[in-house]
């Protein structure tokens, strides 16, 4: 009797619904699943979302994740906060942790050493100081300040314009900072 249940999974597995599902998933990298089964299909391609370094796109593919949601965790990962566990997501978003639950074949929780160069942390140049600003490799006592004193700005291009910086120096400082 195991074997036919397993046979009848199997079949199951290899359906032309399921392997539908499965070339949608595949080629399209912004493709929103839209339920359990489609979370469950993913789960086995071995898609996996690390929740400490995804984009708001990436969120937006879960089903259950609002375009507020997604960019609130998206914010929060850049202000320095990791996620730990699903408790966490769903505290940080007052989403229900039996609907992520749900989702957690597809979740991946990976700690961050916040110190390690490989994990820069991002700071937002319209709000940081000089000595934020002083710890970031290249950005000297003087470059810090004229920052600090041209403010606001309104993305990275803007930076670069307006202190005529050079395309090398922000190509390497891009990585530190966020909007």
């Amino acid at each position: 009797m195991n074997w036919l249940n397993s046979l009848g999974k199997l079949s199951s597995q290899f359906s032309p619904q399921r392997a539908a599902i499965q070339d949608r998933i595949l080629q399209d990298p912004y493709y929103r699943l839209r339920s359990l089964y489609e979370v469950n299909i993913a789960a086995d391609l071995g898609l996996q979302l690390d929740v400490n370094r995804a984009t708001v796109d990436d969120w937006l593919r879960l089903p259950g994740i609002s375009i507020h949601q997604a960019r609130s965790l998206v914010e929060l990962r850049g202000m320095g906060v990791q996620f730990l566990c699903i408790e966490d997501i769903s505290a940080a978003i007052g989403l229900s942790f039996s609907i992520l639950k749900s989702l957690e074949p597809l979740l991946y929780f990976c700690y961050y050493d916040p110190e390690s160069p490989e994990n820069p942390q991002r700071i937002n140049l319209n709000t940081a100081t000089v000595k934020q600003l002083e710890k970031i490799p290249l950005i000297d006592t003087q470059l810090a300040g004229i920052i600090v004193q041209n403010r606001p700005y309104r993305n990275l291009a803007d930076l670069q314009q307006r202190l005529a910086l050079e395309s090398e120096l922000v190509y390497q400082l891009m990585y530190y900072f966020q909007w």
